[in-house]
């Protein structure tokens, strides 16, 4: 009899309970409209990003002027980029110096080769351009001359000597 009263409480049957879909489809409808949210907002938000051509007259933070016109691509204002320098733009095989992805090589040897690199510009779209660049000086680790490019102009005609 003893053993009877234990098993009758430690066996007990549980009732199935009702609702248990409530307990699947409820998570499953909240994570639907949840993916289907974000990629209704994220179709929205590329629409207004920047165009395929680049940033074309558009405003960032602070007032800057983005350009992507006949006058340049890059920073229109020459207060943030203030050093300026014309040139043909190739890459850097880091060879000579470990600063820079790209190289400005100007009229005068070696000396007077600006390294690139930027935070701005696509510098690749401008590989063998003679081109006049805007940018920041930096003080390299190898180069003598390491700039940072915010606007890129391709020119007509290559400076004299290259």
């Amino acid at each position: 009899m003893e053993n009877e009263i234990k098993e009758k409480e430690i066996l007990h049957q549980f009732e199935e309970e009702k609702g248990v879909w409530k307990a699947v489809a409820v998570p499953a409808a909240a994570i639907f409209l949840i993916v289907v949210a974000g990629a209704v907002s994220g179709f929205f938000l590329s629409r207004r990003g920047p165009t395929a051509s680049g940033l074309e007259n558009k405003e960032l933070m602070g007032g800057a002027q983005m350009v992507d016109t006949s006058e340049g691509m890059g920073i229109k204002d020459e207060k943030v980029f203030r050093d300026t320098a014309k040139g043909k733009i190739e890459v850097n095989d880091f060879s000579v110096v470990k600063d820079g992805s790209r190289k400005l090589l100007r009229p005068g040897g070696q000396s007077q080769t600006a390294y690139l690199t930027s935070s701005v510009v696509d510098l690749n779209q401008f590989k063998n351009e003679c081109v006049q660049i805007w940018g920041e000086t930096f003080a390299g680790q190898s180069a003598g001359w390491l700039m940072d490019v915010g606007r890129v102009k391709i020119l007509d005609d290559c400076p004299e000597g290259l």
